[in-house]
Formats: structure tokens, sequence, C-alpha cells
């Protein structure tokens, strides 16, 4: 087993490509403690993944959850080998109809939370530990609407080389998955009607040159291979799930 006695923490665990993670790594030996904000799921993420699940509420955008759920993991097991920072969300809005609220949210959870929950992961990190963004294919292809989204996600693909140029000292590496449009309930939260769901969706598949969706697990198992044994000699870089569609 390829994590086998390994901690990992991930961060919105408990659905999509997060939950099909934390699902993996398990089965490939890890602890994993799963973060999110809602308790019924962090249950029934702890119901299908068993006794090697360990879950915590907490809200990324809250620096005070995220104090308390590293300061739970510390007392609990001592130290993090793996972090998947996973958590985000986004919200679909042409340029003129985008909003400060919006903004903030966006940035709040998916730049400003990763970002702190890295910061207060690292001091219980050692050499040979890993570290796993979550960004997205929108931070090299321009998508009409999702201008806050892919903002955000550019900015995750920077930290991946400023963070990973910054902990290659201390022996611990950093990258990030950039997932294309993959089969989850994610693109149900950017605030569309089913309708606008379905026509966004035929158009971007269409597109792709495998001309199919993804599936969560298929990012999950490029997470794994960022996170364990196998990408020991990796730090810094994008690994991109997407069907070809950002590439051709």
């Amino acid at each position: 087993m390829k994590l086998n006695g390994k901690i990992a923490l991930i961060t919105g665990g408990t659905s999509g490509i997060g939950l099909a993670a934390a699902t993996l790594f398990a089965r490939e030996g890890a602890k994993v403690v799963i973060i999110g904000t809602d308790q019924t799921r962090l249950d029934a993420a702890k119901g299908q993944i068993g006794d090697s699940a360990f879950v915590i509420r907490a809200d990324v955008r809250c620096l005070g959850d995220i104090d308390h759920a590293i300061d739970t993991v510390r007392a609990r097991f001592g130290r993090i080998d793996i972090l998947f920072a996973n958590a985000g969300l986004g919200r679909a809005a042409p340029l003129e109809a985008v909003t400060e609220a919006q903004l903030d949210e966006q940035f709040d959870i998916n730049f400003k939370g990763l970002f702190f929950t890295i910061q207060k992961a690292v001091p219980l990190m050692g050499t040979g530990s890993s570290i796993v963004l979550t960004t997205s294919f929108l931070n090299m292809k321009g998508t009409p609407g999702l201008s806050i989204l892919s903002a955000t996600k550019a900015a995750v693909r920077s930290l991946a080389r400023t963070l990973g140029a910054e902990l290659a000292p201390r022996g611990i590496r950093i990258n990030a998955v950039s997932p294309g449009p993959i089969n989850t309930p994610f693109a149900g939260k950017l605030g569309l009607s089913e309708q606008e769901l379905k026509a966004m969706a035929e158009t971007v598949e269409a597109q792709v040159p495998l001309q199919r969706f993804g599936e969560a697990d298929e990012v999950a198992q490029a997470a794994l291979f960022l996170a364990g044994p196998d990408s020991g000699f990796v730090t810094g870089t994008e690994l991109v799930i997407d069907g070809g569609l950002s590439q051709f």
C-alpha cells in the first residue's frame, strides 16, 4: 500500500473529488482526516470509509476553525504527512453581474482558506511530506462567466510554484491537480438553473477531445500519485486531468 501508516488531511472531503481521494488514500493505507462544514455529510463520509477516517467539522473561511482542526490533528496524531487542500466553490456570473460578496466568498474559500490551511499545517509536516492543491483547467483557459473562479484557481496554481520553492529546503513537496469537467456536485453550486447547467455541460463535453466528462476517481488517482512516493522528485508542478480540453 502506497500510503501505509501516513496521516492525510483532506479539506472538502465529503463529496466529489475530496471524498474519492479520501476513500482511495484510506484504501492505500492512510489514516484520513476529513474536514468539511456539514456534519451529516461528514458522518456519511466516515460511514463510507470506516475506521480509517476521522472527521472534523470546520469552515476554511474561518481561521479559528482552521486552528481548531490543526490543533485536533496535532493532539490525536502528532503530525501530518499529506495535505490535500481541495475545498472550493464557484459562482457563475458575467462581468457586470459580479458582486463584492461573490468575489469575497470565492477568494475566501478557494485561496485564503487554502493558503492558511497550508500555513497552519506545515509545522506538523516533516521531510518527505507532500501537499497537493486543487486548481482547475480554468487557470489556463478563458471561460466567460467564470472570471472570479478562474482567477482564484490561477492564484492556487501560482502557490504550487512559490510555496514549492519556499518549502523545498524543508523537504516538503507541493504540487497541484488541475481537473477539467468532472462528474461531481461542484457544477451544481455555480448558481445556474438546471437548463443552464445542461446547456453548459453539453457545450463543454463537445469540446473535450476525449468526448466525455471525467470521474472523481480519476482525479483522486492523480492526487495519489502526487501525494505518494511515486512522485518523490516532483514539486511545483501541475497535473492536468481534463481529457485534453486545455491542451489542444
